[in-house]
């Protein structure tokens, strides 16, 4: 393998950059689950779910990491052994030497993520979040002498700071000054230890910083910043965040009955079955989508205006949110399944990292990984 193929941490870090690990649900495991980091990448097979045909896949064509959506290991293993599913095929990879990682829920988060991807591939335009993520941003307040303002500035930015929507290096400077007496045991950028109070011409530096961002831009300020002791303050701040959230929302270039909305969707998620709520006649336009299990959306989905959802895995009780007050559709609610909303993932994954990675030949599965099948009755035959 040629030496200048880059690693599976180099490869890792650039997902990070698009889908922060930290942006994943509290109830995922996202990441490298299988493997050595430091190992070069020459071929890659992208995948929606890890499957023994998919190692087998990976071993035929000589790929030394699989990425795949779902995570192969959701829970920790107590052994890795050939004794259960799971275990056996963590076992297979390690003695292969095929690396495994996994970019779920903060993949379907993430902008341009799956739901955008699957928004588009149903032909949607204007596409945004259906759902921004709350709780999630806090404002990060901290005081500068002006002649390390640039540098502070700068660092910030660089570590994931003053990110909103698609403008990136967002920040506000006031000026002041600042007072402080150093003490003895102090090494002071001005003054001396043990002296008189100072004063300092500064800024007022505030940045917004999404959670998952926290750690780094707190640790690129204090290796920017010139003071011994930096004063800064953190503040959570009550919007949504703009760069991540879940589902998407857009509209079709022009409106089209129900029924034919749901052969477009059939026919380009390659649906073997629909399962709908709606008026097949009702005009459909504006369009929600979330790819995998989606139906804690669909009162999001109604109040985004949305004519129709799109979605999978919802339980039949959950239909009747798609419901008025008297019982006629609201909404077109449409369950396509959870494989069909989700396996245009791997396509997604090998364009974005062809366009970044393109000396690593990334492939798609030809396995189709979902277990299930679905069965259409045909004409009743005799006995």
């Amino acid at each position: 393998m040629p030496n200048d193929m880059p690693t599976i941490q180099s490869i890792a870090d650039a997902l990070a950059a698009w889908a922060p690990p930290g942006s994943a649900q509290s109830y995922d495991n996202v990441g490298l689950q299988v493997g050595d980091a430091r190992r070069p990448v020459d071929r890659g097979l992208l995948a929606l779910d890890c499957t023994p045909q998919v190692i087998d896949e990976a071993r035929s064509i000589g790929a030394s990491l699989i990425i795949t959506h779902h995570p192969l290991l959701f829970k920790p293993l107590d052994s890795v052994t050939a004794g259960s599913p799971t275990s056996h095929m963590a076992l297979r990879l390690a003695e292969a030497g095929i690396a495994l990682y996994s970019i779920h829920t903060n993949l379907d988060a993430a902008p341009g993520g799956v739901s955008f991807a699957l928004a588009e591939h149903l032909g949607l335009t204007n596409v945004d979040f259906l759902d921004g993520f709350e709780d999630t941003l806090y404002k990060l307040a901290t005081f500068v002498p002006r002649d390390a303002f640039e540098a502070v500035r700068s660092a910030l930015a660089d570590a994931g700071a003053g990110r909103i929507g698609d403008y990136e290096a967002c920040a506000f400077a006031t000026d002041g000054t600042g007072y402080f007496r150093p003490g003895e045991a102090t090494d002071p950028h001005i003054g001396d230890a043990g002296g008189a109070l100072e004063s300092a011409d500064e800024a007022k530096l505030e940045v917004e910083v999404a959670r998952w961002a926290l750690g780094d831009v707190l640790s690129a300020l204090q290796s920017a910043h010139p003071y011994e002791e930096v004063a800064y303050d953190v503040y959570p701040v009550k919007q949504k965040n703009s760069r991540a959230g879940l589902g998407a929302v857009g509209t079709l270039p022009d409106p089209m009955p129900l029924s034919d909305f749901l052969q477009r969707v059939g026919k380009r998620l390659d649906a073997g079955s629909l399962r709908y709520v709606g008026d097949p006649s009702a005009a459909v336009e504006r369009v929600a989508v979330c790819g995998g299990a989606g139906s804690d959306f669909i009162g999001t989905a109604r109040s985004a205006g949305a004519d129709a959802y799109v979605t999978a895995d919802v339980k039949y009780h959950a239909f009747f949110g798609a419901l008025a007050r008297d019982g006629t559709p609201a909404m077109a609610l449409i369950d396509a399944g959870h494989y069909e909303t989700e396996a245009l993932t791997e396509a997604l994954l090998r364009d974005w990292l062809t366009a970044r990675f393109a000396g690593v030949d990334w492939q798609r599965t030809q396995t189709r990984t979902s277990p299930i099948r679905t069965f259409v009755p045909g004409e009743a035959r005799g006995a």
